[in-house]
């Protein structure tokens, strides 16, 4: 029986990959939508290294056998290798979720890429935007584009200190270890529970020290299929 454990191993794994990209959309709480091929590719692969493993097992008696010096060994991997099936078995009962307030909360920077440039902003009130435009154009827009506008930002809650709290978007370039944080204080309304996604509309402060909002609305709204995907949210 020892002797199938290392195919076990490979199922638990091909199996996990393929429970969470072929027969799920899960595998968007850890990498990007375009990895997704490549996972069911895995999964296949590791799978049938599984059956060739167990076919092999059968045919060869177990033929892993060596004698050494009156010592029989048993060819089997290190035994470390099994803090492989951890994860994997994890994947397969239950998944972790995506990265949300825990992260944010843990982070002191709040990413706000550097723009130089930015193109007019449609004359539609409320104006919905991403995270990233709204706090690119807050820090760094000298013309101040979004000054007595009405926008809408769509995010998840993240308590912030005694009463406040802030719209959060984590966004990742390849996988959840990448990732970075937006963040924009909300002041006027308050607190939704933590984690719960949110398009709050409101106008932009421009006298605070971070990209703030002083919000005159609220809508709860069901979490997106990619939580890590900064869009807009769509007009009806």
């Amino acid at each position: 029986m020892r002797k199938l454990l290392p195919a076990a191993l490979l199922a638990l794994t091909g199996c996990a990959l393929l429970r969470i990209s072929l027969l799920s959309d899960l595998y968007l709480r850890y990498v990007k939508e375009g990895l997704r091929p490549l996972l069911i590719v895995s999964g296949v692969v590791l799978v049938l290294l599984a059956l060739l493993a167990v076919l092999r097992v059968r045919h060869h008696d177990g033929g892993a056998e060596a004698v050494d010096h009156g010592h029989t060994h048993a060819a089997a991997g290190p035994r470390t290798a099994w803090l492989l099936a951890i994860p994997a078995v994890m994947l397969l009962l239950f998944a972790p979720p995506a990265l949300g307030s825990y992260t944010v909360a843990r982070d002191g920077s709040g990413a706000v890429a550097k723009r130089t440039t930015f193109a007019a902003l449609p004359a539609r009130s409320p104006l919905a935007l991403s995270l990233a435009d709204f706090t690119s154009r807050a820090v760094w827009d000298e013309k101040g584009s979004l000054r007595g506008r009405t926008v809408e930002l769509t995010g998840f809650v993240t308590p912030h200190g005694s009463g406040s709290w802030q719209l959060s978007r984590v966004i990742v370039s390849c996988c959840a270890a990448d990732a970075r944080v937006l963040k924009v204080e909300i002041h006027g309304l308050a607190a939704p529970p933590g984690d719960s996604w949110v398009t709050v509309t409101g106008t932009w402060r421009p006298d605070a020290k971070v990209p703030a909002l002083d919000a005159t609305g609220l809508d709860r709204i069901p979490r997106p299929k990619n939580p890590y995907r900064d869009v807009a949210r769509p007009r009806p």
